[in-house]
């Protein structure tokens, strides 16, 4: 079928040309054919099982990067909210202090503002 077209007609060999097996010949000849098969069967089924296998590692290997990566991610947005927790600490020190010192700058100019009406 996908080999080359055959340029001529084959030549046919008459009955007294033709050579004739014996039972045992062809027994023989079966049998070297099924080994071959079966060996060539057995090595496929090789090769399928080292492609599979090698199919996995790669999967495992990949996933193993995502997850790494996952873990890089993970630590960075752990050190990111540390430091926004620590700013947002102080940030509401320096607002509770601004609000205090507001008031109380509020609160004695209003006193003395009210003492000299007086």
């Amino acid at each position: 079928m996908f080999g080359e077209p055959l340029t001529g007609q084959a030549p046919t060999l008459s009955e007294s040309e033709m050579k004739r097996y014996s039972d045992l010949e062809v027994d023989l000849l079966i049998d070297a054919i099924s080994e071959a098969a079966l060996e060539a069967i057995e090595q496929a089924a090789g090769e399928a099982a080292k492609a599979a296998v090698l199919s996995m590692v790669e999967r495992e290997a990949a996933l193993l990067q995502a997850q790494t990566a996952l873990q890089k991610d993970v630590e960075q947005l752990k050190s990111e909210m540390s430091l926004a927790k620590k700013a947002g600490f102080r940030n509401a020190i320096i607002a509770g202090l601004a609000c205090f010192l507001g008031g109380l700058i509020f609160g004695v100019t209003g006193t003395i503002i009210i003492s000299n009406q007086r």
